[in-house]
């Protein structure tokens, strides 16, 4: 019973000190999705939609919520959000070629229609991020018009 006692004080002791340490935080400027809304021109309620869903994932500006600042979940949310950006960033939509932004794009379409983002992983937590059908919709919508400009300037060059 001694060395179950012990064991259990040590893993305390190192869980107490893990909280003094974590990963850097993904908190930039929101003025860095500028270009993005310029170059895409979303609607309010797409912009709303990217926002609650997306943008926490998929930019340099990340909402961290009050359980980030516990260890070791705070290396499970750093994980996902390096992976998120990894694959799209918005806040770097800029140093995309034309025909790397038709590419995300026809991604993003995808995944939202085959309902594989915004991860269940998030959207238990926020629940504003569960896309509706009409969510879904207006989002597919709006990228499809939007990857025409992309198509037409990749094929032009």
């Amino acid at each position: 019973m001694k060395i179950i006692k012990r064991i259990g004080l040590i893993l305390l002791v190192v869980l107490i000190i893990a909280q003094f340490f974590g990963p850097q935080k993904n908190v930039g400027d929101t003025s860095s999705l500028e270009l993005f809304y310029a170059d895409t021109h979303p609607s309010e309620n797409v912009e709303l939609i990217l926002k609650n869903a997306c943008l926490d994932c998929h930019s340099d500006n990340t909402r961290y919520p009050w359980y980030n600042n516990i260890t070791p979940v705070n290396y499970w949310l750093d994980e996902h959000v390096k992976d998120g950006v990894k694959h799209l960033n918005l806040s770097k939509w800029d140093d995309y070629s034309d025909k790397k932004k038709d590419h995300k794009l026809d991604e993003l379409i995808e995944m939202v229609e085959e309902k594989e983002m915004p991860l269940d992983s998030y959207t238990w937590i926020h629940d504003e991020a569960k896309l509706t059908e009409a969510q879904i919709e207006d989002v597919t919508a709006w990228a499809k018009t939007v990857r025409l400009k992309y198509i037409f300037l990749k094929d032009a060059e």
